[in-house]
């Protein structure tokens, strides 16, 4: 079930930066990226709202706390950042260029959660990484 919902989230993703490149023509991009994270926002309390999940607040310890409050800030400043490189840049290569987050997210996994980096994900990383150089120059 993670590999629908993770294919899905590559669709939507894919979406978001077509439908953000268009949508951005003429508009400061912090100012359409605060208009994107209010509908983000909106969404998600009304998912957790439509599940059931608004219960599970005050069972959230401390150290969730401050991981997803960095985790937020994290993904703030990832959408002003890519929102001001689509605004500038096409998206044909701002995208690849952003999408080396997973051979930095396999790096810091390794290094941070002492996950397993084996041959294969180190090829995948350099394959990504190579892609990307072949994308965008």
């Amino acid at each position: 079930m993670w590999f629908i919902f993770a294919l899905l989230s590559s669709i939507f993703a894919a979406l978001t930066s077509i439908l953000a490149k268009v949508g951005i023509a003429g508009v400061n991009s912090n100012l359409a990226t605060a208009i994107r994270t209010v509908v983000v926002v909106v969404m998600a309390w009304t998912m957790v709202f439509i599940t059931g999940a608004q219960g599970g607040i005050g069972e959230i310890g401390r150290k969730s706390w401050i991981f997803l409050v960095l985790s937020g800030l994290a993904t703030g400043a990832s959408w002003l950042c890519y929102y001001k490189a689509l605004q500038i840049g096409e998206a044909s290569k701002v995208v690849p260029v952003d999408k080396l987050s997973v051979v930095i997210t396999l790096i810091l996994a390794f290094i941070f959660l002492h996950e397993q980096l084996t041959w294969k994900s180190v090829l995948g990383c350099v394959l990504i990484a190579a892609g990307t150089l072949f994308m965008v120059l």
